[in-house]
């Protein structure tokens, strides 16, 4: 009896171990994910303080940001289940995964959770920029041109990115 146990033990070793490993690739790909989204937010969020009249192309954009970033983690997710040749592990974590625009229109017709991401994403892709998207993006250079107006969300960034590149998944 104990020798079976030993035995499936050590039969489940390696399963445990590439759970564990993935369940790690995840949860530092879905911290990105986040401060991305974190990242995102605060530069609308800088831009209407600055211009009011920005509100609603700065929702418009963070839909879009959402969408694209909704869609590349349950991607990443269900390629660490099921295809990891598909993800560049080796690349620092926001080049894992490259899709290309005919991949995310593939990815769309899919009638799964990916499928549904994909179509979210596809379809902020060929629809018509908000009107106000250059008035928007002509507030992010500003910003960005003028480091101190964004010195606390861009360290913020800096160190959630710094603190998600440590993370060893082995």
């Amino acid at each position: 009896m104990k020798l079976s146990a030993v035995i499936l033990s050590l039969v489940l070793l390696p399963t445990t171990a590439l759970a564990s490993t993935t369940n790690c690739e995840s949860d530092k790909y879905h911290q990105y994910v986040d401060a991305s989204l974190s990242w995102y937010q605060s530069l609308v969020d800088l831009s209407v303080k600055q211009d009011e009249s920005l509100k609603e192309v700065g929702d418009w954009f963070l839909a879009g940001r959402k969408h694209h970033f909704e869609l590349n983690r349950e991607a990443v997710d269900w390629y660490l289940e099921n295809d990891k040749d598909q993800l560049d592990l080796n690349q620092p974590v926001e080049s894992w995964l490259q899709l290309t625009q005919q991949d995310v229109k593939k990815l769309s017709t899919q009638q799964d959770e990916l499928g549904r991401y994909a179509k979210k994403a596809f379809d902020d892709r060929q629809s018509t920029p908000h009107k106000k998207n250059y008035e928007l993006r002509s507030a992010f250079a500003d910003l960005l041109t003028h480091p101190v107006n964004i010195d606390e969300p861009l360290n913020a960034y800096n160190e959630k990115m710094t603190k998600i590149a440590a993370i060893k998944c082995d």
